[in-house]
């Protein structure tokens, strides 16, 4: 029997069930993490929350997790932006190991996740287009081709993964401008995170944050925010939280004005202190590859690339 007759029959023979997550899939779901993650680096986001389960789904053969794919809205554009501004929703497809170059598993999943980012697009505004994104590892070989050879979509830029080794010294850094003011910044109400928001999208007018994804982040362990500020105004700032065991710094920016002072430098060795404080071993950051004033900046507090992902996506079209 040839190897296409057999795929063919193998496919008919085979029962495939897809539908959202549910909290008795957690034993399944530990054993599909484990047997994608063995030996390799893949970009695998959690489930979240409950709440966040119908974003979630997993496909069923045997008993067993063979797939599991999940869309999340990652920036939203507010009215009153630029036109040219696009919000942005994000999924994630993994399959087995062994099933990578079942691209008929990957289409049924696609498609539960392409018709839920559909649904998520009305809840956004109908004034700026929405593009679907996916994001890789470089090595991530059979799943990148399926997004790009099957379904179309184009190259948006490649992230460096950076780490930094926390058991290492981290040079101290003083705020040398007596006028500014810093702290650990909770965020405990809704008029601080609007407060940051306003700010953040100043600073980031296509990719801005949004309350939601803010919150999620809040959510991590140990999360602060380490905030600069001038005469009360926020100037600076970056995030900092615990993720699979690795220290997370995030949200790094410093107003126009105040750049170039060594500010960045001080939220940085801030940041990598407190994570290290709290016990962490190591810390990391995603970067753009061709932001090269903030990969030497990097560099420069210790930080080492580690990884390339590689990020794609198409216009989402009702």
């Amino acid at each position: 029997m040839s190897e296409i007759l057999l795929k063919g029959v193998n496919r008919m023979m085979r029962s495939t069930v897809i539908r959202n997550f549910q909290q008795a899939d957690m034993p399944l779901l530990g054993d599909f993490y484990q047997a994608v993650t063995k030996g390799k680096k893949v970009v695998f986001w959690w489930i979240g929350p409950e709440e966040n389960w119908q974003n979630v789904y997993c496909a069923f053969e045997n008993e067993q997790m063979v797939g599991k794919g999940q869309v999340e809205v990652i920036h939203v554009v507010r009215d009153g932006f630029p036109q040219e501004s696009k919000h942005t929703i994000y999924l994630n497809l993994k399959v087995l190991p062994k099933r990578e170059s079942d691209y008929e598993l990957y289409k049924e999943l696609y498609e539960k996740l392409y018709n839920r980012a559909l649904e998520l697009k009305q809840l956004l505004s109908a004034n700026y287009q929405t593009i679907l994104c996916v994001g890789n590892f470089r090595t991530e070989v059979r799943n990148n081709q399926f997004f790009v050879e099957e379904k179309g979509f184009k190259h948006l830029n490649t992230l460096y993964t950076m780490k930094r080794d926390l058991k290492k010294r981290i040079e101290s850094v003083n705020l040398v401008q007596p006028e500014l003011h810093w702290e650990y910044w909770k965020m405990s109400s809704i008029e601080e995170e609007k407060e940051y928001l306003e700010v953040e999208a100043e600073i980031w007018p296509d990719a801005a944050l949004g309350i939601n994804r803010l919150r999620d982040y809040k959510n991590n362990k140990f999360w602060t925010s380490i905030t600069i500020r001038d005469k009360g105004a926020i100037i600076a700032s970056a995030m900092a939280w615990q993720e699979d065991e690795m220290g997370v710094i995030e949200e790094v920016f410093v107003r126009k004005h105040w750049r170039k002072q060594g500010i960045a430098k001080f939220l940085l060795t801030t940041a990598l202190t407190y994570l290290k404080e709290k016990g962490l071993k190591g810390a990391k950051l995603m970067v753009d590859t061709e932001n090269e004033k903030a990969l030497n900046l990097y560099k420069s507090v210790g930080f080492e690339v580690t990884d390339e992902e590689n990020r794609f996506f198409i216009e989402l079209n009702c």
